[in-house]
């Protein structure tokens, strides 16, 4: 008895030795200098979440909606799927000069191309195209970078041209690289700058804790545009499913009634 209690005290002893590593793991990744797993970030979006998408369609037309349209939604379809009643629509949402029925359509389209050379993508179909852990990732690994023409690059997109719109909200940070050895040719070595860590220069107007979930909510609004239907589809499905195994029960029953008499 003795030595069980014992070896389930080291059992114990090593799980709360783990928890508690992964815990300052995530601590240090979440301070002053953070970013160090970003590839292994994950956006866990949910489009039966509604009060997210609600929020991630408030912070769509704030930040993202001057520069990118939503050619394949209407504001009339957003405010029927996120149940957003007509009048806090046209009130809150939908910018001057556009009605209920139009497309999700950016007032920057018609000038963009003649100031950028070519209109900002269209982003009805970016989380279909790209999937929701790229944007989540892209949207949390902008820094300072004071060789680019916008003063910022991007880990996930390098040189990429859209500036860090959300600096405001996260605040400013710099990416740490450290030099390590590779294997070059002819048994050569090359020196390579390889990332490390971000770290924070200036803060913002929001906490880590409510930047990641303006980050998680936008990016799980642009996945419910890229397929609208997809609740209600599966709603749907569901019973469908149902039906299809009470019709194959029922089959199969008057099936064996026919053949009774022949076998």
């Amino acid at each position: 008895m003795r030595t069980n209690r014992h070896g389930w005290a080291r059992v114990l002893l090593g799980a709360a030795l783990a928890v508690g590593l992964a815990g300052l793991a995530q601590a240090a990744d979440s301070g002053a200098a953070y970013g160090a797993h970003w590839k292994s970030w994950q956006a866990r979006a949910d489009v039966s979440d509604l009060p997210s998408l609600q929020r991630g369609a408030r912070d769509f037309v704030g930040y993202c909606l001057g520069c990118h349209s939503l050619r394949y939604e209407r504001w009339s379809r957003l405010g029927k799927d996120l149940k957003i009643p007509p009048a806090m629509l046209v009130k809150d949402l939908i910018p001057p000069g556009q009605k209920p029925q139009d497309y999700m359509i950016s007032p920057m389209t018609a000038d963009a191309e003649k100031w950028f050379g070519k209109p900002p993508p269209d982003l009805s179909l970016i989380a279909r195209y790209r999937g929701t852990n790229y944007l989540y990732r892209y949207l949390k690994t902008f820094y300072v970078d004071s060789q680019r023409p916008t003063g910022v690059n991007n880990l996930v997109f390098p040189s990429v041209a859209m500036p860090d719109v959300l600096s405001s909200l996260e605040g400013l940070k710099i990416a740490v690289y450290r030099t390590v050895e590779v294997p070059g040719p002819h048994g050569s070595t090359l020196k390579r700058q390889v990332f490390e860590h971000f770290k924070q220069i200036a803060p913002g107007s929001m906490t880590p804790q409510q930047f990641d979930r303006f980050v998680h909510d936008t990016v799980n609004f642009l996945d419910y545009v890229g397929d609208p239907q997809r609740v209600e589809r599966h709603r749907v499905g569901v019973w469908v499913i149902l039906f299809l195994i009470l019709f194959t029960w029922l089959a199969w029953l008057l099936y064996r009634e026919y053949w009774k008499d022949v076998r």
